[in-house]
């Protein structure tokens, strides 16, 4: 299920950042006086009420500034603002309604999209009182909130929440046997090469320039009976290399196409192997929880002896620490080598991703994994391990009631995972495992 994308926008140095941060929990955006410190749209995901979503930072939008870095940032912001199910529309209390703020909301109610107005910094009284006077902007009812000392956070998420489109939630959910498959990686890995060989037609243009996909193309195809939802999606450049305007608008796409997709194909060149970037496109896949196949491409170019397969599996394990449960294939889109396999190992690793274990034959299996490798004690005490239940899957999630769970340690976690695995599988997807302690609730 796709989630939905709230663009925090407004003038310069009225808090977005600061506000950004809280609801994702963690500093990702630089926060300073200074205007103009976010210059590009930053993205995490939020949660609120049982509501997952996907906000995205803005730089500060200054409408009458011809200065290039200005322009660029309303550029980025424009995009933002195409792209988001709902604006949070951020002013100073403090400051009271200036002309860029006008401007601003001028250009937001353009936007035909719903908004939620902020009325940040009314960190006191009388400064909650300034809040009435933006009704004026005529963009809706103002919320007095103060990002430094998190006051009335929770009422304006009430209210972002409250206008998320609950049609398109509901339209994700209409073909609950098909198997969504997003083709991620860098530009020019062969992506759309590999999209068109699995639906049988030029569906994507192909070209040797990196970056000719620029949106996520959906094609459903059948086969054997099963039904695939294939989505090509936009190369994913690194940050710096990430210039122009439509193609930042591709990011977001991309990895809105990640979001409502069963399982990735995370692509890459054989010849150029693992880069970084690489490994944070598809670590935004495994945390999302879907289910991943490596797939190497342009393997007909790939110098190769008889053990070149099992060396470059050993080398993307080493490379993907997180992803030792991800199938690798190796393939060559002009060639066809390999193509074929693919629907069957797509249609395998999803099986694997909404594998659901019976409570009884669970609780056996860790049983005899503590038999086996009892649980390490820690200060006088020692971990156990009272009952494991299943509550989720697309991932597979288990909830491990302990006696103490500040003393589970990590590494004895990632034992209880491999032998979840070396039981049932789960090839192909991440396994989330919740600890809590014996009164806490399911």
């Amino acid at each position: 299920m796709a989630k939905p994308i709230v663009a925090i926008v407004g003038r310069p140095n009225v808090g977005k950042s600061t506000l950004f941060n809280i609801f994702a929990n963690s500093r990702i955006s630089i926060v300073e006086d200074t205007p103009g410190v976010t210059r590009d749209r930053l993205y995490a995901t939020a949660e609120w009420l049982d509501h997952e979503f996907m906000m995205v930072d803005t730089g500060g939008i200054e409408i009458m500034n011809a200065d290039a870095i200005a322009v660029s940032i309303r550029q980025q912001a424009q995009i933002a603002i195409k792209e988001a199910d709902v604006i949070l529309f951020v002013c100073d209390a403090r400051a009271g309604i200036t002309t860029e703020d006008a401007d601003v909301a001028r250009l937001l109610r353009q936007s035909k999209k719903p908004i939620v107005l902020a009325v940040n910094k009314a960190d006191s009284p009388k400064q909650e009182m300034n809040t009435f006077e933006f009704y004026n902007l005529g963009i809706g009812d103002p919320i007095a909130v103060s990002a430094s000392n998190h006051l009335g956070l929770g009422d304006l998420l009430d209210a972002v929440v409250a206008k998320f489109p609950s049609d398109k939630m509901a339209g994700d959910l209409e073909e609950e046997d098909e198997i969504k498959v997003a083709l991620i990686g860098r530009p020019n890995v062969g992506k759309s090469s590999i999209f068109n060989a699995l639906v049988g037609e030029e569906r994507s243009i192909v070209s040797d320039i990196a970056g000719t996909t620029r949106d996520a193309i959906d094609t459903p195809v059948v086969r054997n009976g099963q039904k695939y939802l294939f989505i090509d999606t936009a190369g994913m450049r690194r940050k710096a290399k990430v210039d122009e305007p439509i193609e930042k608008y591709s990011v977001m796409r991309s990895l809105r196409a990640v979001d409502r997709s069963d399982v990735v194909l995370m692509v890459f060149d054989a010849v150029e192997g693992v880069t970084e970037q690489d490994k944070r496109i598809v670590g935004y896949a495994h945390e999302a929880g879907k289910a991943v196949i490596l797939v190497v491409n342009k393997w007909d170019l790939y110098e190769k002896d008889n053990s070149s397969t099992l060396r470059y599996t050993e080398t993307l394990r080493k490379e993907l620490v997180f992803l030792q449960y991800a199938p690798v294939v190796f393939v060559s889109a002009v060639t066809k080598q390999r193509i074929h396999r693919l629907p069957e190992v797509i249609s395998y690793v999803a099986e694997q991703n909404a594998m659901r274990i019976a409570t009884s034959i669970l609780n056996q299996v860790i049983e005899d994994a503590v038999a086996i490798n009892p649980p390490p004690t820690e200060k006088g005490k020692r971990l156990k391990i009272l009952y494991v239940t299943q509550v989720k899957i697309k991932p597979p999630t288990f909830v491990i009631f302990v006696n103490e769970p500040e003393i589970m340690h990590f590494s004895y976690q990632r034992y209880l995972e491999n032998k979840l695995r070396e039981a049932f599988g789960f090839e192909g997807t991440p396994i989330q495992m919740i600890i809590r302690g014996k009164n806490e609730d399911e």
